[in-house]
């Protein structure tokens, strides 16, 4: 199994990838941002040749936001390579949700940890954010090696 390392991912970040933030959410704004999901992938879906990759962006609130999330990229996923089998995904989570992922919380969020292990092992990382995990005084080692710490989400 071929993982996309930091610096791999990092640097096809910078080689112009196209960046999706596809799951922001807050209660006001849930409902437009679901809505431009599917446009989105549908942008993405009309282009002839392979993008350089797609990244996306979770950032919510909970848990049970994360494994939300992370069904509707299961799904986007198989879209995507359907169409595109070679293109790169990567996922990064930066909100509040991130916690769900500390070894401490694999029980209570069971769902979310077995997606991210599908994902990994079909060779989409999942990062998250090491500087709002610090805020919280949460560290590297307090994510199972199935997750992948970032220094910084956005990044």
């Amino acid at each position: 199994m071929a993982l996309i390392s930091k610096t791999a991912l990092h640097q096809t970040v910078r080689r112009h990838w196209h960046f999706l933030s596809l799951f922001i959410l807050t209660s006001f704004m849930a409902i437009p941002l679901m809505a431009s999901d599917k446009a989105a992938i549908d942008k993405i879906m009309s282009q002839q040749e392979t993008p350089d990759g797609v990244v996306f962006e979770i950032i919510g609130s909970d848990g049970d936001y994360l494994t939300q999330a992370l069904s509707k990229i299961q799904s986007y996923k198989k879209q995507l390579q359907t169409k595109f089998p070679k293109l790169d995904i990567a996922v990064v989570s930066h909100g509040a949700e991130q916690f769900a992922l500390t070894k401490d919380k694999a029980k209570q969020y069971k769902t979310a940890h077995k997606s991210v292990q599908r994902l990994v092992a079909s060779d989409v990382p999942v990062y998250i954010c090491e500087t709002h995990a610090s805020w919280r005084d949460v560290t590297a080692e307090d994510y199972p090696e199935y997750v992948s710490v970032a220094a910084q989400g956005p990044a």
